[in-house]
């Protein structure tokens, strides 16, 4: 082989060692499991009842399983089936330590919301499980780049305490950044929602594939429409603090197979 064939090989099978998410077997994490050679038809693959996304990578099909943040040091078993052949794959699940954070909420509403919210947050919840269960069939592009400028004011997982009472674990990554700063799309989707939530403020909603889901949250403004297909790099939006929020941020949240998973697994660089 010549030498110039040779290198591009090279380079071509380094950037797709970059495509995968980081191999992260914990509560929270990812686990990326080799299912073989990329020669063969995709197989398919689930765990439970949950489709998996399977993307192809330096000549392999890889299985990309999203493990929840309150899951057991036990192993999870996931279903492959290639053609009329079926079997199981045991994926070991170790241990990570979450520290604590508590914050302090001026709105008061927002920590204890009044009963008429209360039916506003359960509408809200319906339409957002519905969303985070989608399964399209296009191929995710799971290298993300980052969504914002700015330090990472929240890692994900934090056990969170809101004006001293207990709140869901944080469940996505925070940006700090002023008001107005872009908001860019970490690769190329479709956005599947917009709008406004008790919670979460001005929000959008991206379908990378395969049940790869990316939402943006507390925007001072939304620069797409559902529907809409963007480019990686495409500004969507902008910071702000809408919604529960202690100040300007961009609150970023990464579902892979209807489970809220570490970003940061899926960021080269950290």
């Amino acid at each position: 082989m010549k030498r110039g064939a040779l290198a591009l090989l090279l380079a071509l099978g380094t950037q797709l060692a970059w495509a995968l998410p980081t191999h992260a077997p914990v509560p929270g994490g990812v686990a990326v499991v080799d299912l073989g050679p990329a020669s063969t038809p995709r197989p398919q693959a689930a765990w439970d009842d949950r489709r998996l996304a399977v993307v192809s990578d330096g000549g392999r099909w890889f299985a990309l399983l999203g493990i929840p943040l309150d899951a057991l040091p036990v192993p999870l078993e996931i279903r492959v089936r290639a053609g009329s052949t079926v079997r199981s794959i045991e994926v070991p699940v170790g241990t990570r330590h979450y520290p604590e954070q508590r914050l302090t909420i001026r709105e008061k509403r927002k920590v204890e919301p009044a009963p008429e919210d209360l039916a506003r947050i359960e509408r809200e919840q319906a339409h957002t499980a519905d969303l985070k269960r989608r399964f399209s069939a296009a191929e995710p592009d799971p290298d993300f780049a980052r969504p914002a400028d700015g330090r990472l004011s929240s890692r994900f997982g934090l056990r969170r305490f809101f004006n001293g009472l207990p709140r869901n674990p944080h469940n996505g990554l925070d940006f700090a950044a002023p008001t107005g700063a872009p908001v860019r799309a970490p690769a190329a989707g479709t956005v599947i929602d917009t709008g406004n939530y008790f919670f979460n403020g001005n929000s959008v909603f991206i379908d990378h594939g395969q049940g790869l889901i990316s939402i943006y949250m507390h925007l001072s403004r939304i620069d797409v429409g559902n529907g809409q297909r963007v480019a990686r790099g495409e500004r969507i939006g902008a910071v702000g603090a809408t919604g529960r929020s202690t100040g300007p941020h961009l609150h970023w949240t990464v579902l892979l197979n209807d489970v809220a998973v570490d970003p940061e697994f899926f960021l080269k660089t950290r």
